[in-house]
């Protein structure tokens, strides 16, 4: 009997689209001049940054949970403690969009820059398309698969 070969998507390959998603979309916003505030279309890219965020803290649990199975809990555990930023990070920005402190998430959006240093992107290939109503899902609580009125689907990031 052959050896089962996994060619669809792994935790691994889910990861690095949610990273490559973060890359862009920080690097958007960089462009952007916040000083004056976020914009409707910059509020869904923050928001959009949050459900990549959760995305990737949970397929290293989904790793680790790989792990622990096989008996490597120190190793999924870890795993885990490497990559506690990502959930620690949705989770901030998550509160400051709920509770509309705009201005707190300028500063913070510059904090989780070096976790994307490693991220090469050379061409945009996300566009708008994929925030568009990103804010409104989240602070509407709507789970990260559910299509929020104005086309944001996290399920694309995956």
């Amino acid at each position: 009997m052959g050896r089962i070969v996994r060619t669809g998507s792994t935790p691994a390959k889910r990861r690095h689209q949610h990273r490559r998603s973060c890359a862009e979309v920080l690097r958007l916003l960089a462009k952007r001049n916040l000083a004056g505030g976020f914009d409707r279309e910059a509020q869904d890219m923050v928001a959009f940054l949050v459900w990549n965020l959760h995305g990737i803290f949970r397929t290293i649990d989904e790793s680790a949970h790989a792990w622990d199975e096989k008996g490597y809990w120190q190793r999924a555990e870890g795993l885990r403690d490497r990559w506690l930023w990502a959930q620690t990070a949705a989770r901030e920005l998550e509160d400051l969009i709920r509770a509309d402190r705009w201005a707190d998430i300028a500063p913070m959006l510059v904090t989780l820059i070096p976790h994307f240093q490693d991220v090469t992107v050379r061409t945009i290939t996300r566009d708008a398309d994929w925030w568009c109503g990103a804010h409104r899902a989240l602070v509407n609580n709507s789970g990260p698969t559910t299509h929020a009125g104005g086309g944001f689907d996290s399920s694309r990031t995956s």
